[in-house]
């Protein structure tokens, strides 16, 4: 197993570890809904360092990136990111991803998830052509998401950049906690608010920016989070977690990721997408809130009334914020609309539940 700059603070500090994408990460501290609710109503300090980046730089970066992504990274300028996904040829999705234009039409940085980097990094190979000039900085890169309505108050102390200001899905780069040339991002995965600090891990300053970070935000009640958290957290918030929720075998557009998929471009798999589009879908992802007793889980089947099979649950969870049992599915799309009775099969037995809009409320 990989580890981050941070293990070795996290097994101090009492967490639970496991195995994720091969790194040894922390799954909870407290336990994961005190945890999910410090974010909520605080702050949370999560370890991502395991997660890819790749900096994509010369003339021909940004052509590379609209062929191989949905999204249109066209309309991107200094300071800004976007989310999108890297679509395979048969219409599925190698992963999903965020684009940050470090300078128009010239230098890119790509943050994909921890378990695809060398897949992406490969996907993305195949297709540089023009002599696009690629490195991969995955394993130099230290990424701490700190999440919560109090995130930005407590993080602004560490540095003149103006986060407080920041609007979302942009960034700055500059002086934090004493270290130089730190990407502070506002992409967050919780929907709780917050940054993204992004730094080279060099000269112990991975375990300066820690302590620097609980300095201040300790003693107001900021904690660490595990992995454990972050997947209720954006469970709540209807976020899509690759290999769960979307994979090589779903579409963009079932998994209502229409908004990130332009067809103002050519890209892979866009001819699909677009026969989708307009011959309808025949399964999409949707919310479901368990009606009758019962946690919906990843792989638990979804039934009608009348025990015809609509489809499979992806993610599920009690949710800590809302004290009821959710889950996302793909299911047949003339059972998809909201307020539709649905069935979870939990150990054999039809537990009712209903479609619901996300984020759930």
């Amino acid at each position: 197993m990989k580890n981050t700059p941070f293990t070795q603070i996290h097994i101090d500090l009492g967490a639970k570890m496991a195995e994720f994408a091969g790194y040894n990460m922390p799954i909870s501290y407290a336990g994961i809904n005190e945890e999910h609710q410090a974010v909520r109503t605080n702050a949370g300090v999560f370890d991502v360092s395991h997660m890819g980046e790749f900096m994509l730089k010369g003339p021909k970066a940004l052509d590379l990136i609209q062929r191989v992504t949905t999204n249109d990274a066209s309309k991107l300028t200094d300071g800004k990111a976007q989310y999108s996904c890297l679509p395979n040829e048969e219409g599925g999705i190698v992963d999903d991803l965020l684009v940050y234009c470090i300078k128009q039409n010239e230098t890119y940085m790509l943050v994909v998830n921890a378990s695809n980097i060398e897949k992406d990094w490969n996907w993305i190979t195949k297709f540089n052509t023009e002599g696009v000039e690629m490195h991969n900085i995955s394993d130099k890169t230290a990424l701490l998401a700190v999440q919560g309505p109090k995130a930005v108050q407590y993080m602004q102390q560490l540095t003149d950049m103006d986060l407080v200001n920041m609007k979302y899905y942009t960034f700055v780069k500059g002086r934090f906690a004493g270290v130089d040339n730190v990407l502070v991002s506002a992409t967050g995965y919780t929907g709780a608010g917050g940054v993204e600090i992004y730094f080279e891990d060099k000269n112990g300053d991975a375990e300066k920016i820690w302590s620097e970070i609980f300095r201040i935000g300790g003693p107001n009640g900021m904690k660490p989070i595990g992995l454990g958290a972050r997947d209720t957290l954006r469970l709540e918030m209807g976020f899509c977690l690759y290999g769960n929720d979307i994979d090589d075998t779903t579409s963009p557009l079932e998994a209502g990721l229409g908004w990130i998929t332009k067809f103002t471009k050519d890209f892979t798999s866009r001819a699909i997408f677009e026969k989708q589009k307009a011959e309808g879908l025949s399964r999409k992802l949707v919310g479901i809130e368990m009606v009758d007793k019962g946690i919906p889980r990843h792989h638990y089947h979804v039934h009608d009334a009348n025990n015809n099979h609509l489809g499979v649950v992806t993610s599920g969870t009690q949710s800590p914020s809302l004290g009821k049992a959710i889950g996302m599915a793909y299911i047949a799309k003339e059972h998809a609309a909201e307020g539709s009775e649905v069935y979870v099969m939990i150990r054999e037995k039809a537990v009712k539940a209903k479609v619901v809009k996300m984020p759930f409320e």
